[in-house]
């Protein structure tokens, strides 16, 4: 199994921390849930869509679990508020009591949970009858562009690349694959939607800079490369993304969202 290195906060939200909040914006928009609930945010990350809850949602308590210890760190150090808790746990054995909560989410992490099915079923555990189990992850296939031309560039030069291209890799980028998941789980009235943000790069630097981070399976396959290689990917991506005339690059990040009832 490939195993992906998700081990600094700070490179990863620099990577793609700055379009995960605008996706955890619409998706909160898009469930449109009351005040006052209690939210379980699984593979909560560096924690966008938790605090982006506490910003949007007015909620009794957050508890935001993911299995990274240092993630888990740099969201506490970075969210300071009451009602919301940051706690390392497997998603597929979550620290929560059964039928505790009203909503529980989990932004951008289902693909990477192994067992996915075992995740959401633990998921479906924590939450009341009548609650809303809802994720989102991004459409690596098509859609989420920054990622897609950085794979085909890759592939282009490095056929042996495709294995890592969370395109292939990952089924759930699929609406078609969220919504059988979600009902293999027991969930009723199972609805996706489409989210669409803009990523604009200032120029190719603001593009290409996030991905010498480290964090995740696009950088960690750049930063695994020798400097020769690195810079052969570099030129690919140069002659292939759509460039504006000042400069800019104007790409689309989408993420598939899916939400059922218990």
């Amino acid at each position: 199994m490939q195993t992906d290195p998700w081990e600094s906060g700070n490179p990863y939200d620099f990577f793609m921390g700055r379009w995960s909040r605008p996706v955890a914006y619409e998706f909160l928009e898009w469930l449109s849930m009351t005040e006052q609930l209690r939210w379980l945010d699984v593979g909560c990350g560096t924690g966008v869509l938790s605090s982006s809850i506490i910003e949007v949602t007015a909620p009794q308590e957050v508890l935001a679990v993911d299995a990274s210890d240092t993630f888990i760190a740099f969201a506490q150090q970075t969210y300071k508020d009451t009602r919301l808790r940051f706690h390392v746990g497997d998603a597929r054995k979550l620290p929560a009591k059964t039928g505790y909560f009203d909503v529980v989410v989990s932004g951008l992490a289902l693909n990477f949970i192994p067992a996915p099915i075992i995740a959401l079923t633990e998921m479906v555990r924590t939450i009341r009858t009548g609650g809303v189990v809802a994720g989102y992850v991004w459409d690596y296939a098509e859609k989420m562009q920054m990622l897609r031309h950085f794979w085909d560039a890759a592939i282009a030069i490095d056929p042996l690349a495709k294995e890592l291209d969370e395109g292939d890799r990952f089924p759930l980028c699929q609406r078609s694959a969220l919504e059988a998941l979600f009902q293999e789980a027991g969930l009723k009235n199972v609805e996706t939607w489409a989210i669409d943000v803009p990523t604009i790069f200032r120029d190719f630097d603001d593009y290409w800079s996030p991905f010498l981070g480290g964090q995740g399976p696009a950088p960690g396959y750049a930063m695994s490369l020798s400097n020769e290689q690195r810079k052969a990917l570099e030129e690919q991506l140069k002659a292939v993304l759509p460039v504006l005339a000042d400069g800019a690059i104007a790409l689309i990040a989408r993420a598939w969202a899916v939400r059922g009832v218990v």
